[in-house]
């Protein structure tokens, strides 16, 4: 049995604005290392000396070390101390940024983007630091903002990365990286004070074991899966083993004293429809990344292309990460008056009708622009909803760990989505000027895609226990 060891008298931490900026800021942080090596993927053959589907691993190790270490890093940050495993994560990421800046051939630099994948669970271990540091009227937006975080970083980070990768050398993009991480770290260090809430117990190691294998497998299959053929004997090879590893995992679980994951916590209504809401709601979120960019860049004689550089890409998709920005405290009045429920269903309804609006308006940059703003603002309302959502289900002994399963499963959701475009994408296409490109109606697919899983997002909302969001806090 898992037991408490909170010894945090009933005092609140200082400064609070300030640990919150803190705390966002290494969030947005995280959020740019995801986007910088976008610009220069399609160069990485040339620039690392390696075949196109070996360059393809430094997108996919950092998949793969996100999915493990996230709910590892959370459910360390519940037993020995949030703080300490945050300045880890981002000390991994920093050591990871000046790998990169200074390869020049393949293995090193793969090795550089796993560390940096390791710091994926930055954003729930600072959302799980605020609601154990913060006064309680202040959680919501606190937390709402810490979410939006990953959305502002990646929108703004584009452009920028694109900018550089254009006119400097690409090492400089990391060493950008590497300096953030560093002034990430010294702000934590210095300013962010550790809780005294631990959860007893020992680490369950086999448990950690089994979710690696059985995530890397299942991971390993959806993002390779269109590369090696999705009937191909290793693809389904790895599904079944993820399947099998799942079942196993799960058993044991079940019958530990300190699992990893508490699964009959996670499957009360309140946890088990959050996470699925958060599942839907990655598959929907995704879909834009995967639809604009593209749209953007292909060219003006397919009749639907825009013919425009990936900057353009970069600054079509940024104002939506100011939109997220802008959304996250209304979000928070949102959950604090009407509970987080209602804060998700408007969320994914704005997203759903984002999308539906993308069916008509896809002809111009402006168009675009409007479309992923709109789905900015769902995503702004839903990023704030989720946390809180999440906390008010488990004990507070175990909020890094469900935080961290939370952002996983959206994760995951993201992964499914980019598996599923990759599909239609390969399979609707027209040929212009000797080469295979997407159709307008692949694209519609995937905005109908999108709409489906947000709405989606919303049916599953429906079924969550009414909630308030103060009880997150207690």
């Amino acid at each position: 049995m898992r037991t408490s060891t909170d010894t945090r008298p009933p005092t609140v931490v200082k400064r609070p604005d300030l640990v919150v900026a803190i705390l966002a800021f290494a969030g947005i942080v995280v959020a740019v290392m995801q986007t910088v090596v976008i610009p220069i993927v399609p160069e990485l053959p040339r620039l690392l000396n390696a075949e196109a589907a070996d360059t393809a691993w430094a997108i996919t190790a950092t998949l793969l070390a996100a999915a493990v270490a996230t709910p590892v890093v959370g459910r360390l940050g519940d037993m020995y101390g949030k703080r300490r495993m945050l300045l880890l994560s981002l000390a991994l990421m920093l050591a990871g940024s000046l790998v990169c800046a200074v390869s020049y051939s393949l293995v090193p630099f793969i090795a550089g983007r796993v560390l940096q994948g390791l710091a994926a669970g930055v954003i729930p271990l600072g959302i799980s630091i605020m609601r154990d540091e913060l006064p309680a009227e202040r959680l919501g937006a606190a937390t709402a903002l810490m979410s939006a975080s990953l959305g502002v970083g990646g929108a703004v980070g584009l452009p920028l990365a694109a900018f550089v990768a254009e006119n400097v050398d690409w090492h400089a993009l990391f060493w950008a990286s590497a300096v953030l991480g560093a002034i990430a770290v010294t702000l934590v260090s210095t300013l962010v004070p550790e809780s005294s809430r631990r959860t007893g117990g020992h680490f369950d190691l086999i448990g950690a074991i089994g979710l690696s294998a059985a995530l890397t497998s299942m991971l390993l299959a959806v993002s390779k899966g269109a590369t090696w053929g999705w009937g191909s004997g290793l693809t389904i090879g790895l599904f079944t083993a993820a399947a099998v590893i799942f079942l196993l995992w799960g058993f044991y679980e079940l019958r530990s004293g300190n699992p990893l994951v508490d699964l009959r916590t996670t499957a009360r209504p309140q946890v088990l429809f959050t996470n699925l809401a958060a599942l839907a709601l990655g598959v929907s979120m995704f879909a834009a990344q995967l639809i604009v960019p593209q749209l953007v860049q292909l060219p003006a004689e397919t009749g639907y292309g825009l013919g425009r550089s990936l900057l353009t890409v970069g600054l079509v998709l940024a104002p939506q990460g100011l939109v997220v920005m802008v959304i996250a405290p209304l979000s928070a009045r949102v959950s604090a008056a009407f509970g987080p429920k209602t804060t998700l269903m408007i969320g994914a309804a704005v997203v759903a009708a984002g999308y539906s609006l993308n069916l008509v308006l896809m002809s111009e940059l402006w168009h675009l622009v409007l479309v992923t703003c709109i789905i900015g603002a769902g995503i702004g309302f839903a990023y704030g909803a989720l946390p809180l959502l999440v906390m008010a289900g488990v004990p507070v002994t175990e909020t890094a760990a469900a935080n961290a399963l939370n952002t996983l499963v959206r994760s995951i959701g993201g992964s499914i989505a980019s598996a599923v475009a990759g599909v239609v994408l390969a399979q609707m296409t027209m040929t212009l000027g000797g080469h295979a490109l997407p159709t307008e109606n692949a694209f519609r697919i995937l905005m109908a895609l999108g709409a489906g899983a947000a709405l989606l997002t919303l049916l599953f909302t429906a079924f969550l226990p009414r909630s308030r969001a103060k009880r997150a806090a207690h």
